[in-house]
């Protein structure tokens, strides 16, 4: 009689390190400071991942999702409210070994045009020259597709790519395309960014997580297997 399956192995990189190690990492993230101007974000000498995104795009859900915290990342009632950057530090047993950033989301039509321009550069500034940001993750609704102001970020962002930052495009409520939607929101997204990581996400049936979750897990931990 032949015995019944077992459980599928753990997802895992070709060093070694598995996904269930660079999920359960992920879920010590814990709120660090909040800087509504660049010259108040401290000094850090851990990499640094930020998280960017239109106002309606799923960024605080997905930050939510990837560290089991239901309201780590604060999703205002009012889309494009948020005028700060937040910061969550990560690491097991209290010691920072990344953190990630939560940029306030942007392209919200009810947000004032100055505070639009002002965020804009804010952000811009703070992608130019934050020294320890080590990737990027761009949340995008695939119905959408990449707006004006994504491909905008993605030209801020183009020479520190090419120097090495990191780059994910998360095409976040996949579950609300069927599978030819989803495979044609794949290839529009890679061609809009050049062949860059892009991947399905979906918080809700937890699409994309573990995959996610290593990708950052090694921008991170570059050095270890």
């Amino acid at each position: 009689m032949t015995s019944p399956p077992g459980p599928p192995a753990p997802t895992s990189s070709p060093e070694g390190t598995s996904a269930v190690q660079a999920v359960a990492w992920l879920h010590t993230a814990r709120f660090l400071t909040t800087a509504p101007r660049l010259e108040h974000l401290p000094e850090l000498d851990v990499p640094e991942i930020a998280f960017v995104g239109r106002s309606n795009a799923g960024k605080s859900t997905c930050i939510n999702t990837l560290t089991q915290q239901k309201r780590l990342a604060f999703a205002s009632k009012t889309p494009g409210r948020t005028q700060a950057i937040n910061l969550f530090a990560l690491g097991k047993q209290g010691l920072t070994d990344a953190v990630l950033a939560d940029l306030p989301g942007y392209g919200y039509a009810a947000v004032p045009k100055q505070d639009k321009l002002r965020w804009q550069q804010v952000m811009a500034n703070y992608l130019v020259t934050r020294p320890n940001l080590v990737g990027v993750v761009m949340m995008v609704d695939p119905r959408h597709g990449l707006t004006e102001l994504d491909e905008i970020l993605l030209e801020v962002i183009r020479p520190r790519v090419e120097e090495g930052l990191k780059f994910l495009v998360l095409l976040t409520k996949a579950d609300k395309l069927n599978r030819s939607e989803a495979n044609k929101a794949l290839s529009i997204a890679r061609l809009q960014t050049a062949g860059g990581a892009v991947k399905l996400f979906s918080a809700l049936k937890k699409q994309g997580v573990e995959e996610a979750s290593l990708l950052l897990w090694h921008w991170a931990h570059p050095e270890t297997p």
